[in-house]
């Protein structure tokens, strides 16, 4: 029943791919295609050897360890400008005047913009991208000005001299928890009475900081403009998402947006939509006299220009019987927003789902604040949420004189709580037991902080984990036979999780061909559009696209298709949606070291069992899993981005200050899966497993390090000074 991370669905069939290069493009493309090129061993009876499932090694893989894989900054262009910006220096106020004199007579400087000589922009409707169109200032860090020069040192120097005086007005920046407006609310039952009448209750608050996604590749662009059409390499988790919305921002037709992403070094949902860096890169190329303009924003300015992930109060309560079964779950989340656009976490959504309870309320409030625009954090929502709920699942277990394991699966629901329907698959409890099994849990002693070994204390604890399944409409894709070989084209994103491989065993299957004989072409708009890669949606949108055209592709030609023959397929609806609800589960296990004197804490040993449906490819899987457990640890132990409230800005604004998991934090962390068969979900019987790893990790290593010390922390990070009193 449960698969191994390491081995291929077929362990006799061993894949070594000995050859990869990159095609030619089509005319007018650049070069965005990956050919799988393998050398296949198998028994003689397996002339097209299965690939769903197998531990294929990345077609990228070569190209980004030798180097040669270019990212958007790399892209080469000619004669290209460089551009550097001035940002504001107050929280709240309006631009009094700018003086550029100095900035322009730095030599090889092109340009200067300000609110006062930028191009005007078509639509200033979402107001996070209405850049250098007003004197207002909305938060600190904001776009005020900006420079064109010949290299980024002079464009770098000349921005360090223009001359910004404002008219400063009073700002709010930190989150009351008496405040807020109701943005969704969910009702079933009374919590309150629930409440009132259970034999045991619990009614905690627990917080969660801001926190700012830090990819490996920042946001990078390179805007050009050739007459009236934009050509953008950008740094992006959907091309297409990129054309939708600059589009109609510049007054463009989409098809006057050209956009390039072959290979993403990271977004974690940062680089889901556009942000104001790549409007000001477009801005500044219609001041560079026809030069492209490249723009590479700097790990600093991340932290006010690329969203973030919004602080959170979270109320959890929560009523029980006598012998352990929810009477009521009331989960009451609050976050901040910021006054020009508004975004909500979601924070209290995954509360309607996990858990057996005739009462319910999940309510979500936002605060307007002079801050940045928040923006999508891998696993929004899901991630400070389930944070909250699993911690006082703990602490409610441990009232209840449960088993934390135990008391989960004694809850656990026969439909969705919240819709009625039944869940296409819900494997939580089988994951529970066998991540129980394979953790150890059986031996363990229930009394916190009780075991120590040469001055530390050690300690176990436990939480679930969810993300919903989605397929996101819109994907298309084209699939042509030439020269023996099955060409994929799809605009997708592959942001580094493997979707280059991923999307070619999915081919390679549906075609019913060898691995080897699909190349992959993913990463451009020159190709069939496809939906962002975001909400742990990407494969099981553009994989249905793919199934879907090798279907059309396969009925028209057959098994030997001509020279030249070609078809294309679209993301079928699907009618299972309004059937069943849909969510991928899993269970988080930790084992945590507090030092009894330092308060210094360890995480030797984490393990994740997951049930996300059909695993494509066991290495990439593997790899996003572990990704998101460490992500996890690293908002257990590290991330906080302080806000000073004189200034509205975060201090901790780089990786000096700004701490995420590094080697020295992660010791053991193991993922596994079981083998899920879902057939309701998608043609493929997948579900995203980009972001469930993260979610309820952070609450598995603080319920262990309440095991070991009896000191429950409910405000993250988990710092050593919190273990000392």
């Amino acid at each position: 029943m449960f698969s191994s991370t390491e081995a291929t669905n077929k362990e006799k069939v061993l894949m070594r791919l000995s050859q990869r290069n990159f095609p030619a493009p089509e005319s007018g493309t650049a070069a965005v295609g990956v050919s799988a090129r393998s050398v296949v061993e198998a028994e003689p009876d397996e002339a097209v050897p299965e690939v769903i499932g197998a531990s294929l090694e990345r077609l990228d893989g070569p190209a980004k360890v030798t180097g040669t894989a270019r990212y958007a900054y790399e892209h080469p262009v000619e004669a290209p400008a460089y551009l550097h910006p001035v940002q504001a220096t107050i929280a709240r106020g309006r631009v009094a005047s700018v003086d550029t004199g100095a900035a322009e007579a730095v030599p090889g400087v092109l340009a200067v913009l300000t609110h006062t000589n930028a191009p005007r922009l078509a639509s200033t409707e979402d107001a996070e991208l209405a850049v250098l169109q007003s004197d207002a200032v909305a938060f600190r860090g904001q776009f005020v000005a900006a420079v064109v020069a010949e290299t980024t040192e002079s464009a770098r120097q000349a921005a360090d001299l223009v001359r910004v005086d404002y008219a400063e007005q009073p700002h709010e920046v930190e989150l009351d928890a008496a405040g807020g407006t109701l943005n969704t609310r969910t009702d079933n039952g009374d919590v309150d009475a629930a409440m009132a009448s259970s034999a045991v209750t619990l009614d905690r608050t627990y917080t969660t900081p801001m926190q700012h996604n830090n990819p490996m590749e920042p946001h990078t662009t390179i805007a050009h403009w050739s007459g009236s059409e934009l050509t953008l390499h950008e740094s992006t988790q959907g091309v297409y998402s990129v054309r939708s919305v600059v589009a109609p921002v510049f007054g463009l037709e989409p098809e006057q947006v050209r956009v390039l992403a072959p290979h993403v070094g990271g977004g974690f949902g940062s680089k889901g939509l556009p942000h104001a860096p790549l409007v000001l890169a477009a801005l500044a190329a219609q001041r560079s006299g026809g030069r492209p303009v490249k723009y590479a924003v700097t790990r600093r300015q991340m932290f006010a220009l690329t969203g973030h992930r919004t602080p959170t109060s979270q109320r959890v309560r929560l009523a029980a019987d006598a012998e352990g079964r929810l009477t009521a779950v009331g989960h009451d989340a609050l976050e901040h927003t910021s006054r020009i656009k508004e975004f909500s976490e979601g924070s209290s959504t995954a509360s309607g789902i996990m858990y057996a309870a005739p009462n319910r309320r999940v309510t979500q409030r936002l605060v307007p604040l002079d801050v940045p625009v928040p923006s999508w954090m891998r696993a929004p929502g899901h991630c400070p949420g389930m944070h909250a709920l699993e911690t006082a699942m703990d602490e409610m277990a441990q009232a209840c004189g449960l088993d934390p394991v135990e008391f989960r699966i004694r809850n656990e629901p026969e439909i969705d709580p919240i819709s009625g329907l039944p869940f296409s698959s819900r494997n939580l409890v089988e994951c529970l037991r066998e991540g129980a099994d394979r953790f150890g849990w059986q031996q363990r002693d229930p009394t916190a902080g009780v075991r120590r070994e040469n001055g530390w204390l050690i300690g176990t604890g436990v939480a679930a984990s969810t993300y919903p399944t989605h397929v996101f409409p819109g994907s298309r894709a084209r699939i042509r036979y030439a020269d023996g070989r099955y060409a994929v084209l799809i605009g997708a994103a592959d942001i580094g999780t493997g979707a280059w491989t991923a999307l070619a065993q999915i081919a390679a299957e549906a075609l019913e061909v060898p691995f080897d004989m699909i190349d992959p072409h993913l990463g451009s708009t020159e190709f069939p559009e496809a939906t962002v890669a975001g909400g742990s949606t990407g494969i099981t949108s553009w994989g249905s696209a793919i199934v879907q055209a090798a279907t059309v592709f396969r009925d028209k030609y057959g098994k030997q298709p001509p020279e030249g023959a070609e078809a294309e397929g679209a993301t079928q609806p699907n009618p299972d949606t309004e059937r069943f609800s849909m969510h991928a589960f899993g269970a988080q296990f930790a084992e945590v070291r507090v030092h009894a004197d330092t308060g210094e804490i360890r995480v030797p040993r984490m393990l994740g069992v997951f049930a996300a449906g059909r695993i494509v490819n066991a290495r990439t899987a593997r790899s996003q899993f572990l990704g998101g457990m460490t992500m996890g640890l690293s908002m257990a132990l590290h991330e906080h981005s302080v806000l000073d409230s004189r200034f509205g800005h975060v201090v901790n604004h780089d990786f000096a200050g700004y701490h995420v998991a590094s080697h020295a934090d992660v010791d053991s962390i193991e993922a596994t899966w079981i083998d899920e068969h879902d057939p309701h979900v998608n043609p493929m019987g997948t579900k995203g497993i980009g972001e469930i790893g993260i979610v309820g990790a952070s609450a598995a290593i603080g319920n262990a390090a309440y095991h070991a010390t009896g000191i429950r922390v409910r405000d993250l990070p988990l710092t050593p000074d919190k273990f000392l009193r």
